[in-house]
């Protein structure tokens, strides 16, 4: 990829979902519901149904890209969103979240930092969302998956759960980034390790063809930029608690 149209895939992906803007009057309502598949997962987050089943805080620790935000408005981005609906599914237990932007690298160059990170914020939990910049990058694939497996590696032995998250879903991109071999690379990553995958890329693509979002359209603004946060942020803490198998009781 040359560095031109490296740049304007940039500029794509940031006013796809984070670039500041008007919303449309005429976006209908989204439901942004999610198939039962997409929020279930074999992998346990043992760290997680220790500290919840002890009542003791649930620290969360996101590590995350340019996607991890919004521009105008921080506490409507999905990690804001993530704490809010595990504060509400989990009302005795502290639920504190820090976010750690790494904006515009690798997965290779995020690795360095990831043990001092967990050291400094003990996380019962990293979410790591991560693919889109070595996507764009066109960082060779098993150098990613390398890459992946090592900072997964590294969280697990320092005593941290972890929840990959991968690519965004854009359709307007698909001509000019090839997400497969990433998406494949995360899956095969997240089975080596027995860790969760929250997809986020099939979870967006659904909505786009139910038509929850228009994901195509080149005047989102902050307010889809918001809805399509709050709803990840939702389907989320979903998946967080399906993969500590906390059941309704224990949530509420």
């Amino acid at each position: 990829m040359t560095s031109g149209s490296g740049a304007v895939l940039v500029l794509m992906l940031l006013a796809g979902l984070g670039a500041a803007g008007v919303a449309r009057a005429e976006d209908p309502p989204q439901t942004c519901e999610v198939p039962a598949h997409l929020l279930a997962t074999d992998s346990v987050l043992p760290k997680v149904v220790d500290t919840v089943k002890n009542a003791r805080p649930l620290t969360v620790l996101v590590v995350g890209s340019r996607s991890s935000t919004i521009v105008s408005s921080e506490a409507s981005a999905y990690p804001a969103k993530l704490q809010a609906a595990l504060k509400e599914k989990l009302p005795s237990i502290p639920v504190n979240l820090s976010v750690e932007l790494q904006t515009g690298k690798t997965a290779e160059e995020v690795d360095a930092g990831l043990v001092k990170l967990v050291e400094a914020k003990k996380p019962t939990l990293v979410i790591w969302q991560t693919g889109t910049v070595d996507a764009m990058r066109s960082v060779d694939p098993d150098d990613f998956r390398r890459a992946l497996d090592e900072g997964v590696a590294a969280l697990q032995n320092a005593g941290a759960d972890v929840v990959l998250v991968n690519l965004q879903y854009s359709p307007r991109t698909e001509t000019m980034i090839s997400a497969p071999p990433y998406l494949d690379n995360m899956r095969v990553v997240a089975q080596q390790h027995d860790v969760p995958l929250f997809d986020r890329f099939a979870i967006m693509r659904h909505w786009n063809g139910a038509g929850d979002f228009d994901l195509f359209s080149t005047f989102h603004g902050t307010g889809m930029a918001k809805r399509v946060h709050a709803c990840l942020g939702r389907a989320l803490s979903k998946f967080v608690l399906n993969a500590a198998r906390l059941d309704t009781a224990q949530q509420n």
